[in-house]
């Protein structure tokens, strides 16, 4: 019995091993970590060409024909090829005309490549090289190591209509990057690059589908980005009245804004420790603007109208929001330089709606914020109490992003610049930029001045009622 046990045990054992020796069944199924798919879209006449590339290794539910170690059989690949242009691309990319859906399509020519091709390097070469005769048979290619060509044409009615994609691509590995170039019918290029599903693009858009696209990217950017949310919490915790906070948002948004146009025009540094040093010193204001909360709210003195004393800091607290506003801009910018692409031709009206999209979600923060922290306040805990422990809070998470985001700042070696022309060129640029700060800082100061507003910070300081 022992020897019947002991043998069951190894033949249990030795059939495990084999299922262990044989290739893992759903290694075929397996999506690629990162995909590039290239594409030109171009109308002309009655009809809109979209030529793609993309690798084989996303198509691995598709059985193509192999022969010896898995070479493609290229002879015998046409359906299969086919299917996978259908399954994986022409269901995916869905264009419309004047916001009107192309739901005609026509598969014209499938091609599989070398991946050295150089093919793609503008519409006339790609599109002569689908065309080409395909590669022989006696072309060793693994199949995952080809990519495949594929020319789709939809019915227009005109080619200088108003064009629109919704690609979903992302599906095709775990991080898809799609290179897609619109031909203008007066032969420019409109070039995109970008991540996933991207939702609905407008290939040339007008001015105002432009702005509206940057209104509502600023809006959602301002709600998502937590250093800036953060930063705004700490502008509201100690005066928690819009009359009182007119000034420092106003100056924060006079400054992130000279900053956002500058980067846009080519002012800020292209120097990889740039961004690195702006996500620190974001985090750096936060840190401030919470240590100055907790300490205007000890020294602080009470007041028959729930507000304390805040001391000289207050009146020129607006001047410090003035100052990180600048430094807020260029993070701003960073976001923005990402997804110019989608502006078109239309730089500046997509700047500045951006920029109200970004005002836009402040203000709705503000209007949230305030009374939830009057509440707190007036119900549950003291005032004074309260901006040092929501002060306090803020100021650690930002501490720790401090250190994080500074510990990858030192990772850059920062080195003397050449004293040469260009950076002759870029002090000069950096000298107009600085003209523009003082010379917003100054305006922004009279402004205050000439509508009272400064005033305000005197009699809050007083703890007497602004006069009505």
């Amino acid at each position: 019995m022992r020897r019947a046990g002991w043998g069951a045990c190894l033949a249990a054992a030795a059939v495990f091993a084999g299922f262990l020796a044989l290739p893992p069944a759903a290694s075929a199924h397996e999506i690629p970590s990162r995909v590039t798919v290239h594409a030109f879209v171009k109308p002309e006449g009655n009809e809109l060409t979209a030529l793609l590339r993309i690798p084989m290794e996303a198509f691995g539910e598709i059985s193509f024909p192999l022969r010896g170690p898995g070479y493609l059989r290229i002879s015998e690949a046409d359906f299969a090829l086919r299917d996978a242009a259908r399954v994986y691309i022409t269901e995916s990319l869905r264009f419309y005309e004047n916001g009107v859906e192309l739901t005609e399509k026509d598969l014209r020519a499938v091609r599989v490549s070398l991946p050295s091709s150089r093919a793609f390097t503008d519409f006339d070469t790609a599109l002569e090289n689908i065309h080409s005769p395909p590669l022989g048979d006696e072309v060793n290619l693994f199949w995952r190591q080809g990519v495949l060509d594929v020319l789709v044409g939809y019915p227009i009615e005109a080619a200088d209509s108003d064009f629109s994609v919704d690609p979903q691509l992302g599906t095709l590995s775990d991080e898809t990057t799609t290179v897609l170039r619109f031909i203008l019918p007066d032969g420019g290029e409109r070039a995109f690059n970008y991540l996933g599903n991207p939702g609905l693009v407008e290939l040339d858009p007008r001015w105002h589908q432009a702005a509206l696209r940057f209104v509502i990217m600023g809006f959602e950017h301002i709600l998502e980005g937590v250093d800036h949310l953060l930063f705004l919490f700490c502008l509201v915790i100690p005066l928690r009245s819009l009359r009182h906070l007119i000034p420092v948002v106003t100056a924060f948004t006079i400054a992130h804004s000279i900053t956002l146009i500058a980067s846009a025009m080519g002012v800020a540094p292209r120097a990889l420790w740039f961004p690195p040093l702006i996500e620190t010193l974001i985090a750096l204001s936060i840190v401030y603007m919470a240590f100055e909360n907790i300490v205007g709210a000890w020294s602080g003195q009470g007041s028959s109208e729930g507000r304390w004393s805040r001391g000289s800091w207050s009146e020129r607290r607006w001047m410090v929001a003035f100052g990180f506003g600048l430094v807020h801009g260029f993070g701003f910018s960073f976001l923005f330089s990402e997804t110019l692409q989608f502006a078109g031709g239309h730089l500046l009206s997509s700047l500045l709606a951006f920029n109200v999209g970004v005002e836009l979600g402040q203000l709705l923060v503000l209007i949230l914020v305030i009374p939830v922290l009057n509440l707190l306040f007036r119900h549950l805990l003291a005032e004074r109490v309260g901006c040092i422990l929501l002060s306090a809070l803020l100021a650690h998470s930002a501490w720790h992003w401090m250190l994080d985001r500074g510990a990858q700042l030192q990772l850059f070696t920062l080195q003397w610049p050449v004293f040469d022309s260009l950076f002759f060129a870029a002090l000069m640029r950096w000298g107009m930029l600085l003209i523009v700060v003082v010379g917003g800082f100054w305006l922004t100061y009279e402004l205050f001045r000439r509508f009272n507003l400064v005033r305000s910070f005197a009699e809050l300081r007083g703890g007497a009622r602004p006069a009505q």
